[in-house]
């Protein structure tokens, strides 16, 4: 066998080992620029006798290429650079659709005659040295009609320089990293229309549940308001009271799910103020619990929080809304009533806030999302739970905005218990001191 042929093989080997270590690495998990660092990476180790290398992609809204990944240059100085199209040799490349190799220093130097300065500058930079590459090999990233770049492989410090021969193997490089882009791409395109499927599904969930949960108190209002105005009906005053007090105590409902609903859209976009005065919250939360006494007899509240609690600086209106809402959570799980302990814990740089019920509880992966809008937990046990979905996130949102965290631990058949927490207001003065 002539010399030759064992270069051949010798070179188709090393060809095909380098073709198999790309398709392997191009298989990876990872996201578009994680998987394509992943590739200029192996490039780098497989392919010879390349010293530098870098992925352009076309940027359409900037209407520039830009690199993607390297090897040889810093990545992070090359991404000031934008070349425009028909520029250097990437736009030329780009608008000719078919590799092309530049076999000699002079050849680099004519295909880089349009390249502005400033790019210039930064590709001196990245490389740390204003020499030009001796060779270089560059072929077009498409597959079908879609264009999406170039892959640029270039030779430094020679002896070893590219050949027509290796331009077939390149361009073969190039197609498996288009194919992955192009990949990457559909399944980015079918992400979008998932997403947008979802988010129909949900905004239409969403609709139907606020619309039957505000249904519901404005349907028993208008029932009794009815009731009371029947002239043919002599309503004794202890039915006439009590059809008021119920009247009363849907409007409460009602109130409570559109302020939810309100908020949450202040929340959204960042519009929601919070007034800072010092509070006493175990006066706060015994007040609210008395309040929320008068409207269960099934439900017992016991406050306990320990002598000498700290002041609080928070908005005394947005806590309330926070402790309400909990309540409100634990008296629609625990359908057969029981203890409803509110307890307050003084820890080194915040103050805890506990509600704990002995309801239906939740089930570990439904106090993953529990703090998400309209998320609603199923009752085990089947009934219907009133609610928007919005109570806990609203919760949450008030509970952040005052550098404080709201968590919860269940138990499913053994009740729940959610905390929050708020910063100590004498922390706050000590560190402005």
């Amino acid at each position: 066998m002539s010399v030759t042929p064992v270069r051949d093989l010798e070179r188709l080997t090393r060809e095909l080992h380098a073709l198999i270590e790309v398709a392997k690495t191009l298989t990876a998990p990872l996201d578009l620029p994680a998987l394509l660092g992943a590739v200029m990476d192996k490039l780098y180790k497989v392919v010879e006798p390349a010293d530098l290398g870098a992925i352009m992609l076309w940027d359409e809204s900037a209407g520039v290429f830009r690199p993607e990944a390297t090897f040889g240059y810093d990545l992070a100085a090359m991404r000031e650079m934008g070349l425009r199209a028909g520029e250097s040799i990437t736009g030329k490349v780009h608008d000719q659709g078919s590799p092309r190799l530049l076999a000699t220093p002079e050849q680099v130097a004519e295909a880089m005659t349009d390249m502005r300065e400033a790019n210039r500058a930064v590709m001196s930079r990245a490389l740390g040295s204003e020499a030009l590459p001796r060779s270089a090999l560059a072929a077009p990233l498409r597959v079908g009609d879609h264009r999406f770049g170039v892959l640029v492989l270039e030779t430094l410090h020679g002896p070893a320089e590219f050949s027509e021969s290796d331009l077939p193997f390149v361009q073969t490089l190039a197609d498996l990293i288009a194919l992955s882009i192009d990949r990457v791409r559909l399944e980015d395109e079918a992400d979008a229309i998932r997403d947008a499927q979802q988010a129909d599904r949900l905004r239409s969930e969403v609709m139907a549940t606020l619309s039957h949960e505000l249904r519901t108190p404005l349907g028993a209002i208008k029932g009794f308001a009815t009731a009371l105005l029947l002239d043919e009906v002599a309503w004794p005053d202890e039915k006439r009271r009590e059809f008021l007090r119920l009247i009363d105590e849907e409007c409460d409902n009602l109130q409570a799910m559109i302020s939810d609903i309100l908020d949450s859209s202040l929340f959204d976009v960042g519009q929601l103020v919070i007034e800072r005065q010092p509070i006493r919250l175990e006066r706060l939360t015994r007040e609210i619990a008395s309040d929320m006494q008068r409207r269960t007899d099934q439900h017992r509240f016991m406050v306990d929080f320990p002598a000498g609690f700290p002041i609080v600086d928070a908005d005394p209106r947005r806590v309330k809304q926070v402790i309400r809402n909990i309540l409100d959570n634990a008296i629609k799980y625990s359908p057969n009533g029981g203890l409803i302990l509110l307890r307050g814990e003084v820890r080194a740089r915040d103050v805890v806030v506990s509600v704990s019920d002995q309801g239906v509880g939740i089930s570990p992966e439904d106090l993953i999302p529990l703090f998400e809008k309209y998320f609603r937990v199923k009752a085990p046990t089947g009934y219907h739970v009133p609610g928007t979905g919005l109570g806990l996130p609203v919760a949450r949102a008030i509970v952040e905005a005052h550098g404080g965290r709201i968590w919860a631990e269940s138990r499913v058949g053994q009740g729940t218990t959610l905390y929050f927490s708020l910063p100590r207001a004498d922390l706050t003065e000590d560190t402005d001191a």
